[in-house]
């Protein structure tokens, strides 16, 4: 549903991203993750052609994407991190305003989202919290009952009820075979919701996996509780390691063989070996 080829922007001498290529199917969750910098918004940009590539290209449905294509623009719906709305129109204006951009009738979905997201429609938009302002922004992009959803650090300024809210949505939208790119750096959230992920770093496209092969990775957190523990981590030969009173914590990748022939040596008061989380597995690739 959506491709990207060698996908590179520059500002000025600061890189953006750099040949980034990725491709996502019809109907799936795909998580866009990485810290601030690292060129997530500058390639969600860079598809809505926000802003000027240097080069590369964008395919939506196996057709290319330029700022003059408007009809693929009406099976894309985009939320940005950043909500900026007329201030001096009510919300069920900028909602009319809206629908007439579109050739199908959005007048029923437009209902259901209200509903479910507890829009208030006759209220101004500048009186709006930011809360507020992201939930009729949630109701713009999805309206039009879109193909392609882009979603650009959604849950930014919600509440804890309206989060909830917001991922019953996707789930919904994912059952309906919408096809998501979640940016976030919330990583329980991408965690819940995407079937792959995609790890950005420095502008670059490092990792794509799938979510329960990227959690399946041999990387293991290990605490080791005994009163030998500076023995057991030079033995070990352990690089990095949390030293704290009598326990040792380190990480652990491959198979246990060396570790159970070390610390069987010793006298061990207790072992804990955790599986790494998503975000543990983040941190390991940003290391």
């Amino acid at each position: 549903m959506l491709k990207i080829e060698g996908l590179t922007k520059y500002y000025g001498k600061t890189l953006g991203v750099k040949d980034l290529s990725l491709e996502l199917k019809k109907g799936e969750v795909f998580g866009f993750i990485g810290p601030n910098g690292a060129g997530k918004s500058t390639t969600i940009r860079s598809i809505m052609n926000l802003i000027n590539k240097n080069a590369g290209k964008v395919y939506i449905d196996g057709e290319e994407f330029t700022k003059k294509n408007y009809k693929l623009k009406e099976k894309i719906g985009y939320l940005p991190s950043e909500i900026h709305l007329y201030e001096d129109m009510k919300v069920k204006e900028l909602f009319n305003l809206h629908a007439k951009f579109y050739k199908k009738d959005t007048l029923k979905r437009r209902r259901e989202l209200v509903k479910l997201l507890n829009v208030r429609e006759n209220i101004k938009i500048s009186k709006l919290s930011l809360g507020n302002k992201k939930k009729v922004a949630m109701v713009l992009a999805l309206m039009h009952d879109p193909e392609l959803l882009i979603l650009d650090e959604p849950t930014s300024g919600l509440d804890p009820v309206v989060q909830h809210t917001f991922y019953m949505l996707v789930a919904d939208l994912k059952k309906r075979g919408t096809t998501i790119l979640y940016s976030s750096h919330i990583l329980p959230e991408i965690e819940r919701l995407c079937d792959r992920v995609g790890i950005i770093k420095d502008g670059a496209l490092i990792n794509v996996e799938k979510i329960k092969d990227l959690k399946s990775k041999n990387l293991s957190y290990v605490s080791v509780y005994s009163k030998s523990i500076i023995d057991i981590a030079n033995e070990l030969e352990l690089n990095e390691y949390m030293v704290d009173q009598n326990m040792l914590r380190f990480k652990v990748t491959g198979n246990y063989d060396n570790l159970i022939k070390v610390i069987s040596k010793y006298k061990i008061d207790k072992i804990l070996i955790e599986e790494a989380n998503l975000e543990e597995l983040f941190l390991h690739y940003y290391e």
